[in-house]
């Protein structure tokens, strides 16, 4: 059994409940140099357009196993891979590739594929990625503004009209929605997905929430209280790293906590968004961080368990028989 210890040496937090199951919402895997081309990584390293700037230690091979090293002894059972911005021509290419892996690995569990789903050939690409066992939804970025208060309009924005009919599409093939976009553009997502479709809809970081100004953060909050309105979408606590600055345990406890307050545990999962969270705290750390924000609140023993694992397992439909912390089978 893991303590918060490994998290931290100096942490004197030896009260906090530490999970024993944990299931990762969102990570990514990707070899370089392999079928599938990741441009970003390896053809325009760009850190002035990545949130969080220099990524140059990313620009390696990243696999299960390298996955494992970075949790350590944390107990990850199962985990969700989302799309990692490889050539969009290689969309199907990484599903392809991903199931190759989970053949083998114990991850990943359940696949968050890319589809343009505006494109006049969605419900083809649709169903290719549906076709394949692990596919649970489809992450397709709206286009968003570069900060708040940017004007934006026009194509692949929130406010495009065939958002509707391409939810719909999403919705028949019994998939997701794997929603990003920075706190700003959270009430246009509200208008976006309130008269629309009857489709699951998970948003990605909590947000993005990246203003941590009492200003900012009210923005953040409105937004977050309106989607939590939306009984069909839920949320994935991850990525609360900053661009300029270094990992704040205290403030992200704070924010995780309101996200849980808003959102409740029945509708929030934890997720790691590694390896790029690594950029700005290890594994263990981000753990412990989630359990210290769990604990400020109080919440029940199955309230934790859900964020951690059930609300995962529910959501991404993942088979809890084939659970295994490293290798090994768990639950049978």
């Amino acid at each position: 059994m893991w303590s918060p210890v490994d998290a931290d040496p100096g942490a004197d937090d030896r009260a906090l409940v530490l999970p024993d199951a944990i299931v990762d919402a969102h990570h990514h895997l990707w070899r370089l140099g392999g079928a599938v081309r990741y441009p970003w990584l390896q053809d325009g390293y760009d850190p002035a357009h990545f949130m969080l700037g220099d990524y140059a230690s990313l620009c390696r091979d990243f696999d299960v196993d390298a996955y494992y090293r970075a949790a350590g002894e944390v107990p990850v059972v199962a985990s969700v891979h989302v799309e990692a911005e490889c050539a969009r021509d290689d969309a199907i290419a990484e599903t392809r590739w991903l199931h190759e892996i989970a053949a083998r690995a114990p991850l990943p569990s359940a696949v968050v594929a890319w589809v343009d789903l505006l494109a006049e050939d969605a419900d083809e690409r649709l169903a290719e990625q549906a076709a394949y066992p692990l596919v649970r939804g489809v992450r397709f970025k709206p286009r968003t503004s570069a900060a708040p208060g940017v004007a934006l309009d026009g194509p692949r924005t929130l406010d495009d009209p065939r958002w509707p009919r391409a939810l719909e599409r999403l919705a028949a093939h019994g998939l997701s929605w794997d929603l990003r976009v920075p706190f700003w553009h959270l009430g246009d997502a509200v208008q976006c997905l309130a008269d629309g479709p009857a489709v699951d809809v998970v948003l990605e970081h909590a947000g993005l929430p990246w203003d941590r100004t009492k200003a900012g953060l009210a923005v953040w909050r409105r937004g977050m209280e309106a989607l939590a309105a939306l009984p069909r979408v839920v949320v994935k606590l991850s990525e609360f790293g900053l661009r300029d600055a270094a990992w704040n345990e205290a403030e992200n406890r704070r924010i995780i906590a309101d996200a849980l307050a808003i959102f409740g545990a029945e509708r929030c999962m934890f997720a790691s968004n590694f390896p790029v969270a690594g950029l700005r705290v290890t594994y263990p750390a981000l753990v412990r961080t989630f359990a210290a924000a769990l604990a400020s609140h109080s919440w029940s023993a199955t309230a934790q368990r859900a964020v951690w694992h059930d609300n995962a397992v529910r959501i991404y439909r993942i088979d809890s028989g084939t659970t295994c912390l490293h290798g090994k089978p768990t639950g049978q």
